[in-house]
């Protein structure tokens, strides 16, 4: 089903024909950019917190660690993921999928600076098999981010 989801989202942004199912699993970085056959910093990940009651992702270069001063800063709370048993039901995708794509109505999308190093980058597509081949500004425009965030290092 989240395939499904993240498909029909991006064909409303005209993205669908950009969706790439992989014959191996794309559940990791490291996996996803052999699968893909690029660079581990072209893959997207997608960071799930909670802030409060909110739920947030924080889409982020693949190689990016999350600098906790950095998110308290901006935030003004701690980084606390979700736990990992709560992300589908949370967001939408279970982990090794989790994308913007199709998620859960209330769910706050943000990008972080550290994927502008990238002209074309990868994010998952629903599942852990899949991803779609964007554009950075194309990933800005069809993922309904709230906006750009420091958070990485």
């Amino acid at each position: 089903m989240s395939l499904e989801r993240a498909k029909e989202y991006l064909e409303s942004k005209g993205f669908g024909d950009r969706i790439i199912i992989t014959e191996h699993s794309s559940a990791t970085v490291a996996e996803a950019a052999e699968a893909l056959g690029c660079e581990q910093g072209m893959i997207v990940k997608t960071l799930s917190f909670l802030q409060g009651d909110q739920s947030v992702l924080i889409l982020a270069e693949g190689t990016a660690r999350v600098d906790n001063q950095k998110y308290k800063a901006r935030f003004d709370c701690k980084a606390k993921m979700i736990p990992a048993e709560q992300v589908e039901t949370l967001i939408g995708h279970d982990i090794g999928g989790v994308c913007p794509f199709g998620i859960k109505d209330g769910v706050t999308v943000y990008l972080d600076e550290s994927i502008k190093k990238h002209t074309v980058v990868y994010p998952a597509a629903g599942t852990n098999h899949s991803a779609v081949r964007l554009t950075v500004e194309e990933l800005e425009s069809c993922c309904g981010a709230e906006g750009w965030v420091d958070v990485c290092k």
